[in-house]
């Protein structure tokens, strides 16, 4: 099965929603509110039809989908994670909890009304075929939300410089306490192949927009005055030239 997270139980112990550093909070939080903005404008009325959250990591998405959503499955490849969320089913009832892998996917096609794919595709080498899995699984109009990090965002950039032998002392001394953990990112792609495959998979694309301004050293040492600064700086780059250096880019497709 494809691996979608290194170092899983190491992230779960430590909420990405919870930093010390106010902008990598942010970062995450943004990420996460755009997803559930989205999710509650595309579903549907009445809490019905059927949602499926790909690589569902810590379960942040579980409690939207499952107030919105008539039945949700949660899938992912890793038996951790799976026998960790098993416990979200006695929260939700209406939700089921799958180990499969999405690049061989065993759920028969046309059952979801909507997917979440967030944070998955970047960690499996064979994205396109991923991504044309979450196709087949779409009914007709199903809508999939698809998130990944920018291939030359400063913050992927900064991490891969982070794990050098003689920066990673560096980085502990800046963060002292907290456990680091490489992401695991084996995939990283532009706006420009992430359209690509999405599109040669079938889907149309309604909507895109990116987030994520993290400036090294003013996100690292400046606390909430860096993090006003990024805030600020964000959506001008965003409608720049430069909006490559955002860390995330979203698309809304529909089949």
């Amino acid at each position: 099965m494809a691996r979608y997270a290194s170092g899983v139980e190491m992230e779960h112990r430590v909420p990405v929603y919870e930093y010390k550093n106010p902008t990598r909070t942010w970062l995450h939080s943004s990420r996460r509110d755009w997803i559930i903005a989205k999710v509650r404008q595309y579903a549907p009325k009445g809490r019905t039809g059927r949602a499926l959250d790909v690589g569902f990591g810590s379960g942040v998405y579980f409690p939207v989908l499952s107030e919105l959503y008539g039945e949700v499955v949660g899938l992912d490849s890793q038996e951790f994670m799976v026998d960790h969320a098993e416990s979200f089913t006695k929260q939700y009832p209406n939700l089921k909890i799958v180990a499969d892998d999405i690049t061989n996917c065993k759920l028969p096609s046309d059952s979801f009304d909507l997917i979440v794919c967030s944070e998955v595709v970047e960690h499996i080498a064979n994205s396109q075929k991923a991504i044309q899995e979450l196709y087949r699984l779409l009914k007709p109009k199903g809508i999939l939300l698809l998130s990944t990090p920018q291939r030359w965002s400063f913050l992927e950039l900064m991490a891969r410089i982070a794990y050098l032998p003689v920066v990673i002392k560096l980085v502990q001394l800046i963060y002292p306490g907290q456990p680091l953990f490489d992401p695991g990112h084996i995939n990283l792609m532009t706006e420009k192949e992430v359209t690509r495959q999405v599109e040669v998979a079938g889907f149309t694309i309604r909507e895109k927009f990116k987030t994520g301004m993290y400036i090294p050293g003013v996100a690292d040492l400046m606390g909430e005055m860096g993090l006003k600064f990024e805030r600020w700086l964000e959506p001008k780059v965003r409608n720049s030239q430069i909006s490559g250096v955002l860390w995330e880019q979203y698309r809304v497709c529909e089949k």
